[in-house]
């Protein structure tokens, strides 16, 4: 199992964000600071700026950035249209060269999500 971190501007937002729109489970949520997701093999962190050792280590973390995880999916259009339905944002457009098919997808406070696609046979 894979964690990651997210310090991110809006607990409850984010965790609203990755609720609704991308299938995690709830596992554990301390309003306003802290949550922890599910979804398959990975455990997402979210944290607000200074709350907690996780909002506070290395300095003074800020959201967003380039480090992302993905989501890997046999139907990227259809969760692109998902979520565009859902006013997100997205940096770009889909990229279709080498493995497969990508976008980046940012969570409410600007963190990136790759959503990717292996190309079929």
């Amino acid at each position: 199992m894979a964690s990651v971190r997210y310090i991110v501007a809006d607990v409850n937002e984010a965790v609203a964000f990755y609720r609704d729109n991308l299938d995690f489970k709830i596992d554990k949520h301390n309003p306003g600071k802290f949550a922890a997701l599910l979804r398959d093999d990975l455990t997402l962190y979210l944290s607000a700026p200074g709350a907690g050792s996780g909002g506070q280590a290395g300095g003074d973390p800020k959201p967003g950035g380039w480090n992302r995880f993905m989501i890997v999916t046999n139907e990227v259009d259809v969760l692109i249209e998902r979520l565009r339905r859902a006013d997100a944002r997205f940096r770009g457009e889909i990229s279709d060269g080498g493995a497969g098919r990508a976008i980046l997808l940012e969570d409410p406070s600007g963190n990136v999500i790759e959503l990717f696609e292996f190309k079929k046979d």
